[in-house]
């Protein structure tokens, strides 16, 4: 695979992760501004994974995507 498009899917992998730490901070916060930052943290994101799934599609389209 080409190193643009496996940067797409780790940064795929990475929003799991951050939706994953929000949930878990603001789970276990003390505070409305903890609330706050893990708010942030999500919103980035899904914002982030709404970017790379559209980059992967135009990739696709174009004929820049490749298993190789």
């Amino acid at each position: 695979m080409n190193p643009f498009n496996e940067n797409l899917l780790k940064l795929q992998e990475l929003t799991k992760e951050m939706l994953a730490l929000a949930d878990e901070g603001d789970r276990d916060r003390i505070d409305d501004s903890c609330g706050i930052l893990y708010g942030i943290l999500r919103d980035t994101a899904y914002r982030l994974r709404g970017l790379a799934e559209e980059e992967c599609r135009q990739h696709e389209q174009t004929g820049k995507w490749d298993d190789k």
